[in-house]
């Protein structure tokens, strides 16, 4: 907010018309001065700033810090001098598949896998704590499975058990796929994965784009919506990685070697383990341990993914309080770095958001509740109809209820302004020191999603909704 401190010459009177009786249209051609533009956008950046600072100091002391990381042993000229004028075969896949008892949504999964244009060499079901069928039905459609021994570190403690069996007998171009069980590919994703990597050597991971399954009513148009036009920003990037997704990724061992040896020095965790236990979100944490050494990967469009959606706002709330906790949480662990700055960046900007955006929705219903008669401003119709325009193009790829939705334009913002509660809420849980926790979300046929006991096994066919 600014004063001006003189007032500036109208171009005309201001003018208020009728539209047909219905709309009241009001233009009035003073406008502020730039002073008080420029005092506006300082004290909202300012407002933005200071939250990412906080969201910064809360994030460093909810963990410990890493030291910096000086040696890049996955930078592409690292890699391909490594690999100079040595041939390490075809490029081979050998697919991990973490499950918790996940007989309900496996099936469709491995299916997806037998389907692929470049079939997989390996498929491995990590069976972890499992009650229900889950090893039997692999067995059955032909997989491996790898039963967990004592792990209490969920989905990234199973696969560390999986990978330190199965990296040392891999080489140069054994490449590893990790994939939810609750995950389909797209027909090109492995034909794709596998020519980028023998197109290119220092290339060490591919990642997926993922798009959300049918169904759900309005609450999965919303996830949709969302995946849209994320899928959209990375094509548009050239497939530049934000997150290496867990839903599907491809790695050489390479790669995941060097994280393994620089965890417990370089990189936070226990020194030969791949993934992080104490990270909520193993996949955004891999990610940036990857990027912290130097690494070379790519989201091609061709890897497309579809993953399970959240069926109710319950669930969808705890998977995206875990998504906004572990995020500030592995900010914390790494600091401000190279790499991690636009992650930083995206926080100024999710603090941002949250000012703007509640500020906007709180001055509608203020002048809802306020005026007789409602006023239409053609400048602020006018951004409104470019914000719209926008919304409707990102969506557009999504089909007409894509379009429809982003069309109405204020139960996105709505749904967005649940996604910036979500994220106060994070902030509000790392402050007061609450420990997270995964909630195994069960859901029965027929009846609503409830999250099960923490330390309890799922009941036999639940589905780990929070990933």
């Amino acid at each position: 907010m600014g004063v001006a401190a003189s007032q500036p010459p109208p171009l005309w009177r201001p003018a208020q018309v009728s539209i047909g009786g219905v709309w009241n249209v009001f233009y009035d051609a003073h406008a502020p001065q730039w002073r008080v533009v420029a005092m506006a956008a300082a004290a909202a950046i300012l407002l933005g700033a200071g939250v990412a600072l906080l969201d910064r100091g809360i994030a460093t002391r909810s963990r410990r810090a890493s030291a910096h990381v000086r040696a890049r042993p996955l930078a592409p000229k690292t890699i391909m001098a490594a690999t100079r004028g040595v041939f390490a075969g075809p490029v081979t896949v050998t697919v991990l598949i973490p499950a918790h008892n996940e007989e309900a949504s496996l099936p469709a999964t491995l299916a997806s896998l037998d389907a692929q244009a470049h079939r997989p060499d390996r498929v491995i079901v990590v069976a972890d704590n499992c009650t229900d069928r889950t090893a039997e039905i692999a067995r059955g459609a032909g997989a491996e499975v790898f039963t967990t021994q004592g792990n209490t570190d969920k989905k990234g403690g199973a696969l560390n058990q999986a990978l330190r069996t199965l990296l040392p007998g891999l080489g140069d171009n054994d490449a590893v796929m990790v994939m939810d069980a609750d995950t389909k590919l797209g027909s090109e994703f492995l034909a794709e994965a596998v020519r980028r990597f023998t197109d290119d050597r220092a290339l060490v991971a591919v990642g997926g784009l993922f798009y959300g399954e049918e169904g759900h009513g309005l609450i999965g148009q919303f996830q949709r919506n969302e995946y849209i036009r994320y899928s959209r920003e990375i094509r548009r990037r050239r497939g530049r990685v934000f997150v290496l997704t867990g839903t599907a990724s491809v790695f050489r061992p390479v790669a995941l070697r060097a994280v393994a040896d620089a965890r417990g020095t370089q990189l936070p965790g226990r020194h030969g383990d791949v993934y992080d236990t104490a990270a909520l979100t193993e996949d955004n944490e891999l990610t940036i341990a990857l990027k912290s050494l130097g690494a070379l990967m790519v989201s091609p469009p061709e890897c497309t993914v579809e993953t399970e959606l959240m069926p109710t706002w319950r669930m969808l709330w705890a998977q995206r309080l875990r998504w906004q906790r572990g995020a500030l949480e592995n900010l914390g662990a790494y600091g401000v770095t190279p790499q991690t700055a636009r992650y930083w960046f995206q926080q100024l900007g999710t603090g941002y958001s949250v000012i703007a955006l509640g500020t906007y929705l709180a001055l509608i219903a203020l002048m809802a509740l306020s005026m007789d008669t409602w006023i239409w401003f053609p400048f602020w119709l006018g951004l409104g109809f470019w914000f719209t325009l926008e919304r409707l193009v990102t969506a557009w790829g999504g089909g007409w209820r894509a379009r429809l939705l982003a069309a109405c334009l204020f139960p996105e913002l709505f749904f967005d302004m649940f996604l910036n509660v979500v994220y106060l809420k994070g902030i509000a849980d790392i402050t007061a020191g609450r420990k997270a926790a995964w909630k195994h979300l069960v859901r029965d046929a027929g009846a609503e999603a409830v999250p099960a006991a923490p330390g309890l096994p799922a009941a036999p066919g639940a589905e780990e909704a929070a990933r």
